[in-house]
């Protein structure tokens, strides 16, 4: 119990500790993460379909679809401009083709969304470490990626 208490303890001082930078970062490895699960899941499921799995598939695709979501309504179209507007249609398209492979069981387009969302990722990792440090010390709402 108390080694459950002090891993979510960090993870939440983690989260309200990180820059804006880092949060993004941490969204796009925590939906990464969660694709992988999915993909992993229907890879068991291919061959025996199996009910109980496909509740599980389809919690790790959504959950990637709030993630997802968090990140569209984070975005600051004033600063921002023309990134902004291309990561929001980007955002956009990546929960269409989720909530379509979800319900198809296509492990082809979550393979593609999630690879993207890995390159989106790296990019943001290159950002990050190349701005000046800089800590937020905040009160995080939304998706929980702490645990």
């Amino acid at each position: 119990m108390a080694y459950t208490n002090g891993l979510s303890t960090y993870r939440e001082t983690r989260v309200k500790t990180a820059s804006q930078g880092q949060l993004i970062i941490m969204l796009y490895d925590e939906a990464v993460k969660s694709l992988d699960r999915g993909l992993e899941l229907l890879g068991k499921n291919e061959s025996k379909k199996d009910p109980g799995r496909i509740e599980n598939i389809n919690r790790s695709i959504l959950k990637a679809q709030d993630i997802i979501t968090e990140l569209t309504v984070s975005l600051d179209f004033e600063q921002g401009e023309d990134i902004a507007k291309n990561l929001f249609a980007l955002y956009t398209w990546f929960n269409k083709e989720l909530l379509e492979a979800n319900i198809s069981q296509d492990i082809r387009r979550i393979t593609v969304i999630r690879n993207m969302i890995s390159e989106l990722r790296g990019a943001w990792s290159e950002i990050v470490s190349r701005s000046p440090a800089e800590t937020s010390h905040r009160e995080v709402n939304g998706v929980n990626i702490a645990g």
